[in-house]
């Protein structure tokens, strides 16, 4: 996507965004300031590699915490879809809101779709429909208005200037910082770890030199992750295995018989990506750009990140570290998160985001930002090992459900421990994902899934803080799919929380040979 670099348009996004320090305090403290919030999930990302992933349509969905928001009762919400949202959804999260009628929070949102669900970026849908424009436009009080998106491009900047609503997030063209390659720059900047590796190259033949002479530079190494410059959660990686490439190995053979040897090779690549293929993936470097990264061996290895927010102020605030959970073929793909991080590396972690959000800040960076890192145990010294692996400037996957705890508990996050505690001065602990996906799932509308929330008491309780929160609902019935954050007061008691969901869906689901569910197993709303 071509950036619009002409001076006046860059300015005057420039001076909008600047209206947001006069907004900071209402936006980040939760405060009772009258505010409306423009919701913009348009999941903006190359679409070639959005269609690996099941139902990334229903991503838009992620960003439906934010109608939390309107507990605050001088709080106004627009939330824009590619197609309309069920309505039980929208009643779900809107009953999470205590202390406010679900009537006047109904009334302070306007939910709005383009009806258009082609793999077209949200926010380009949405500029090419100038009425729907329009009546965004006038439903948004100028002076009090602010807007947030899923990922920043240049489609949610010109959107931000049609609308004259300030943008909070990053400016379009500071996007390669949260690339493969602009990620490993920041981390030689900020005097991160991270692995050896290549820098960005765009030719089959090029990534091939570049895998030759990292090998050259480890001659112990065994395999290498190859990654698309624009992955997704993932999907844009490949292993290659140099282990039955020994004939060519440093010192046994020459720099081009190495070379040609790993070009070779690439069709044999482990993809991570499903369905994937050398000549697919070789399309897309020609498109992103790839690098080449040495892989991290380890017996016990985990995958960290932490999350941090760089205010309009240009400050730098931590919020959050999280151990992800990756699966794949060789644990490449998110699937969820464990919050928080192991105390064994939380408090390293936090000082490392910091450093890379200070270098972000420095280049004009702006709100969200995450760091991934790979966590490695020696067992000799008892310590863990962290080496830094990308940065999305971006909602990640540990966004939402962190935000989900923060705004449905109003409480606060502790850097001296690395734990978030409530209103009610009790730690909280949750595991998320977004991807529990299984075939028997498949065809449970958003209303069945409401009927097995209420009748095993799924839901989330405000009186003891726990629960599950359900998210990405408008995937389960056509792909099975579906996201959850489960809440407890323990790491202990989240992980059963969120082990019973797993067991009551699959129960829920389980159909008898040659027969269906017995009106015992099902919900009283299903017995017809």
């Amino acid at each position: 996507m071509e950036l619009d670099l002409s001076e006046s348009h860059l300015e005057q996004f420039h001076q909008l965004q600047a209206q947001l320090r006069l907004r900071w305090h209402s936006i980040e403290e939760l405060d009772f300031s009258p505010a409306d919030i423009l919701v913009i999930p348009s999941v903006s990302l190359d679409q070639k590699e959005l269609l690996k992933i099941d139902g990334f349509l229903h991503y838009e969905e992620r960003l439906l915490f934010s109608l939390i928001r309107l507990h605050n009762p001088n709080t106004r919400l627009v939330y824009v879809t590619s197609q309309p949202l069920h309505p039980s959804v929208i009643d779900y999260y809107l009953q999470l809101l205590p202390g406010i009628p679900f009537s006047h929070a109904r009334d302070r949102l306007l939910l709005l779709s383009v009806y258009d669900s082609s793999p077209k970026p949200l926010s380009q849908k949405i500029l090419e429909r100038p009425r729907l424009l329009e009546r965004i436009r006038r439903a948004m009080r100028p002076d009090q208005s602010y807007m947030i998106c899923y990922n920043s491009t240049p489609s949610e900047r010109d959107l931000s200037l049609q609308l004259q609503v300030p943008l909070f997030a990053l400016d379009p063209t500071l996007l390669y910082w949260g690339t493969k390659s602009g990620s490993r720059e920041i981390f030689a900047e900020a005097g991160v770890p991270y692995p050896d590796g290549s820098k960005l190259v765009y030719h089959p033949e090029s990534l091939a030199q570049a895998a030759a002479a990292l090998w050259e530079r480890q001659p112990t190494l065994q395999r290498m992750v190859i990654k698309l410059n624009e992955g997704f959660s993932g999907e844009g990686n490949a292993l290659l295995d140099l282990r039955p490439l020994g004939r060519v190995a440093p010192g046994v053979a020459s720099h081009s018989e190495r070379s040609d040897a790993i070009y070779q090779s690439f069709a044999g690549l482990r993809f991570q990506g499903r369905d994937e293929t050398w000549a697919n993936f070789s399309s897309s470097i020609a498109h992103l750009g790839a690098i080449v990264e040495a892989f991290i061996e380890g017996e016990t290895k985990r995958s960290p990140s932490v999350q941090g927010c760089i205010t309009p102020y240009g400050d730098v605030e931590i919020l959050s570290t999280h151990d992800q959970i990756l699966g794949g073929p060789d644990g490449q793909i998110y699937l969820g998160c464990s919050f928080p991080a192991d105390e064994a590396y939380r408090l390293p972690l936090q000082e490392l985001g910091r450093k890379v959000g200070r270098c972000l800040a420095e280049k004009g960076a702006l709100e969200r930002f995450g760091v991934d890192f790979l966590a490695v145990h020696d067992p000799e010294t008892n310590l863990w090992e962290l080496q830094a692996i990308e940065i999305n400037l971006r909602k990640g996957g540990t966004t939402h459900p962190f935000m989900t705890l923060k705004l449905l508990t109003n409480g606060r996050y502790d850097l001296s421990s690395g734990l978030f505690y409530s209103r009610q001065g009790r730690s909280k602990y949750y595991t998320a994902t977004d991807n529990l996906q299984k075939d028997r799932y498949r065809g449970l509308l958003p209303n069945d899934l409401m009927d097995i929330i209420a009748h095993h008491h799924l839901h989330f309780d405000t009186s003891t803080e726990t629960g599950t929160i359900f998210h990405l609902m408008g995937c389960l019935s056509e792909f099975g799919k579906l996201g959850l954050t489960s809440i407890g007061n323990s790491p202990q008691q989240a992980e059963e929380i969120y082990n019973k969901v797993i067991k009551v869906l699959d129960d829920e689901t389980h159909i008898q040979p040659n027969s269906g569910p017995s009106a015992s197993e099902l919900p009283m709303t299903w017995r017809r």
